[in-house]
């Protein structure tokens, strides 16, 4: 391991805007601020917003800067990756922001019900052989619903056509309040300050030329969730390319 990662581990472990909790933590013991991120960690009391798959957390702290009366949460297993957002938060002495490092699958551990009032899934892995590692799956929307409030908000942001088609079909047929959907979020005139935020992975596929996909519902009957057909879903067929092969098919068309 290079002595820069191994820094940027104990930097996690000195921030106080960073929490690592991964399996074997969480396993071991009650979550402290479950419950009670409000009053708890936060200074002050606001609306709770997640970022799943955070990355490198560039939305989280947008997001956190841009509205100071909410609290914002970015949530990755990769601490080295996620430094860059929670050095930020550290030096900017910002309090409405903090960085969960575990696994999603165990996301509901950490939270109360009612708690969390939206959720961000910015670029996820569409994860096409494997349902169940969906972020937008059945089990994951059913996960959310433990914790997210009854009229609560999940926004995928997305360049997966798959995940974009699966997702829409999933929300169609369960019932969910489609606030709003696009397939091509910088071309259809909807982005807003909110939504036109960028990630690190979205400049990546925007020069790819990719388009970006929005979808924003909110979910129902959480309860008893049925998963859609997904078979028929074109798969993407650009992720198994290096960077620099994708670039240069897309130059060579120009």
């Amino acid at each position: 391991m290079g002595k820069n990662k191994l820094k940027k581990f104990a930097d996690m472990d000195s921030f106080r805007c960073a929490l690592q909790y991964p399996r074997e933590a969480i396993l071991a013991g009650e979550f402290p601020y479950k419950g009670r991120w409000n009053g708890g960690f936060f200074a002050k009391e606001g609306p709770v917003t997640l970022e799943l798959g955070c990355g490198k957390g560039e939305y989280t702290v947008a997001l956190a800067k841009a509205n100071p009366g909410r609290n914002y949460i970015g949530v990755d297993i990769k601490g080295a990756r996620m430094w860059s957002g929670a050095k930020e938060v550290e030096e900017k002495g910002m309090t409405n922001a903090a960085f969960l490092r575990t696994e999603i699958e165990n996301i509901d551990r950490f939270f109360a019900p009612g708690e969390v009032d939206e959720i961000w899934i910015t670029f996820p892995d569409p994860q096409m052989q494997k349902t169940r590692k969906r972020l937008t799956s059945t089990r994951f929307m059913e996960m959310y619903g433990k914790f997210l409030r009854q009229d609560g908000v999940v926004n995928l942001k997305t360049d997966s056509p798959f995940l974009y088609e699966y997702t829409k079909r999933m929300a169609e047929l369960n019932g969910f309040d489609i606030l709003a959907i696009t397939d091509d979020l910088y071309g259809s005139g909807m982005a807003d300050p909110v939504s036109s935020i960028k990630t690190y992975y979205e400049d990546q596929w925007l020069s790819r030329g990719k388009t970006i996909k929005l979808i924003t519902m909110r979910p129902r009957n959480l309860g008893n969730l049925q998963e859609p057909e997904a078979d028929d879903i074109e798969k993407d067929d650009y992720r198994a390319y290096p960077r620099h092969t994708v670039i240069t098919e897309k130059r060579n068309k120009q």
